[in-house]
């Protein structure tokens, strides 16, 4: 009797696969736009046939996407209308748009980051794609050049970038969403504090180079370290500027 007809090919296989990671990829593209001010709360997106020419995919991919950034609170379809920017809607969304007024909240996002990140960072280093390790690379060598250069805004949208490469290098979308919100919640402070771009460099550094070795120990380690130098970091700028 010929099986063969009942096992996926190598041909059949990865096309039923291929429009759900199409689908994750726009949704973490049009995110990225969301949290950069590309597209401002308000605005419309394109129409679905748009985005189809635009991004290269499917109809199905399109709506798929956009299914997703609803459920994460990014976007809201009006029926007749179109699709436009959310500020924030979901439950997760309320609970991760904090006051970002007071040294207090940085630090709790600091401390939820290291909660977040250090498993994230394990994950990423044992499921990226030489692709996704490409663009972690390119990353970190524009922040590099961008805090080389004084460049703290740049410096900062490029940080920022590195953090939300690691979690799509996850394969895990909840952790896009949530870092895409952590991100919103931050972004006007990451050029703030930027001190010692030649230590910030050395940690970026540390935990792309266990990623790229696909080292998840090491990974984990140097992203905790990141991150609770961060904290030290910013308590030292406070604690400078009310001295001054």
């Amino acid at each position: 009797m010929n099986q063969s007809s009942t096992l996926p090919t190598a041909d059949t296989e990865p096309k039923r696969k291929r429009p759900r990671k199409l689908a994750q990829t726009l949704v973490a593209e049009i995110s990225r736009q969301i949290a950069e001010g590309e597209l401002k709360p308000g605005e419309k997106l394109p129409t679905e046939t748009a985005i189809m020419e635009q991004h290269g995919v499917s109809r199905t991919v399109v709506r798929e996407a956009l299914q997703r950034l609803q459920v994460s609170g990014l976007v809201e379809t009006r029926h007749g209308v179109g699709t436009f920017i959310l500020e924030s809607s979901t439950d997760v969304g309320q609970f991760l748009k904090v006051s970002i007024d007071s040294v207090r909240d940085t630090i709790a996002i600091l401390e939820f980051r290291l909660g977040l990140e250090v498993e994230a960072v394990g994950l990423a280093a044992e499921r990226r794609s030489p692709e996704q390790m490409a663009r972690l690379r390119e990353t970190v060598d524009a922040l590099k050049h961008y805090e080389s250069e004084g460049l703290a805004e740049q410096a900062g949208k490029e940080d920022s970038r590195f953090h939300i490469l690691i979690a799509e290098a996850t394969g895990n979308r909840y952790y896009v969403d949530v870092m895409n919100h952590v991100r919103n919640s931050i972004g006007p402070l990451v050029s703030v504090h930027r001190t010692d771009p030649e230590r910030l460099n050395h940690e970026h550094e540390e935990i792309c180079a266990a990623i790229e070795r696909q080292d998840s120990y090491s990974a984990r380690a140097a992203m905790r370290l990141h991150l609770v130098n961060s904290k030290e970091r910013l308590l030292k700028m406070v604690k400078e500027r009310q001295q001054a």
